[in-house]
């Protein structure tokens, strides 16, 4: 439950306070579980979330989180009335849920903390699940998938003033402005830059990201941008190579000037390209390709997505048979999900089991029913307003 108030309100705070950043995301917050979302909303940073998976992760899910209700509720002594699986009889013949009635008036006759283990019993299971195949999601990458390349983020750049800018492909310019150089930028090829007597290049679209300011990012002078390469690199020189640091290992072989042949990756195909290695601008004796990588690790969110992905960021992977993607895919979505679904339902609000555990522990504490009940209230309100406010801001921030 300390998780989850932590993450609420990191969610608050992110929707609120950062607007920039609620522009660029395209969901809303609060989101029903949904198959094709990714696929809807053109996540590219979440793999595909086909019907199939939805079916048999809703049924997991929920197996497990009920039965472990079931499960604890027998062993401290409460009857269970029903159980059983839901069924969308019209649609598929399939169950999506599973259900566990207990007897209520047997339930609050139970010592405080017999009713927490209960409470808390899907919450567990939902955890040990996520657990259980995060091993054997681990297990499974380690077999299916190999190392086979580096993917860079970008070419090198630097941050040039608008200023001083004195040719565009060619064209003399004088005090030429944002608009100017994207008008005079090539829409589908590289677009040399000359600015303070130093040679750059950009593109049309690398000019869009920026928008207009006082300085704008062009690639600097280098061979991989000159040759533009693509940005999956499997070969240097003949030798395979894994990882940026792979990379820049290879690379200290060589000396400014030396000719080398990079293989990257181009659609399905290898392609060979020919690179004259340049001087590094902070260290002229060392050899110098121009590719650039990113830093993701950028919050709680995307370093939780790292270890669930279990692929090092730079690195290609290509899998050992067909169907290895789609069965990662698949247990990569049961864990993240069984792992939400175990934070959300200690939510200390009255739909979830985190609602009744809140009051338990109020009752503990207070020792008088009402005063609980009050707290209860107003805290499983003041949920509900926080909800309204972080949607309202993303209304907000979309519209924008």
């Amino acid at each position: 439950m300390i998780g989850m108030l932590y993450l609420f309100g990191k969610m608050v705070w992110i929707y609120v306070f950062n607007a920039q950043l609620v522009q660029l995301i395209k969901i809303p917050p609060i989101t029903p579980l949904l198959p094709y979302l990714p696929q809807i909303f053109k996540l590219s940073f979440l793999p595909p979330f086909y019907f199939i998976y939805w079916i048999l992760i809703i049924a997991i899910v929920a197996i497990s989180h009920e039965f472990s209700h079931g499960i604890f509720a027998a062993n401290k002594g409460v009857k269970i009335k029903t159980t059983g699986f839901g069924f969308f009889p019209f649609f598929l013949p399939v169950f999506l849920a599973a259900f566990v009635e207990l007897d209520e008036k047997k339930m609050e006759k139970k010592k405080i903390s017999s009713q927490m283990a209960v409470l808390s019993a899907g919450t567990f299971a939902n955890l040990i699940t996520a657990i259980l195949f995060f091993g054997v999601l681990f297990l499974f990458f380690s077999l299916a998938f190999a190392p086979s390349g580096v993917v860079f983020d970008t070419y090198t750049y630097s941050a040039v003033g608008i200023a001083t800018i004195s040719s565009v492909n060619g064209i003399n310019v004088n005090n030429v402005t944002y608009n100017q150089l994207l008008s005079l930028a090539n829409q589908t090829a590289l677009s040399q830059v000359k600015a303070n007597n130093t040679t750059y290049y950009t593109t049309e679209s690398f000019l869009q990201q920026q928008g207009s300011n006082n300085y704008v990012l062009l690639y600097d002078d280098a061979p991989a941008i000159k040759a533009n390469i693509s940005n999956t690199i499997v070969k240097l020189n003949g030798v395979t190579v894994t990882s940026k640091e792979q990379i820049g290992q290879e690379l200290t072989k060589y000396h400014p000037g030396d000719k080398i042949t990079i293989t990257a990756l181009s659609g399905d195909s290898d392609v060979d390209y020919q690179i004259t290695l340049g001087a590094n601008p902070v260290n002229p004796n060392s050899p110098y390709l121009g590719i650039g990588f990113v830093n993701r690790q950028t919050g709680l969110l995307s370093s939780i997505m790292n270890v669930f992905s279990f692929r090092n960021t730079n690195t290609y992977y290509v899998p050992m048979f067909g169907a290895a993607e789609f069965i990662y895919d698949f247990l990569w979505w049961l864990v993240l999900i069984s792992f939400s679904v175990a934070l959300v339902n200690m939510l200390p609000v009255g739909i979830f089991d985190g609602g009744r555990f809140f009051f338990l522990t109020m009752l503990a504490i207070t020792k008088n029913k009402e005063t609980s009940k009050k707290i209860f209230s107003i805290v499983t309100y003041l949920f509900l307003f926080l909800i309204l406010v972080i949607m309202a801001f993303w209304v907000i921030g979309i519209l924008k």
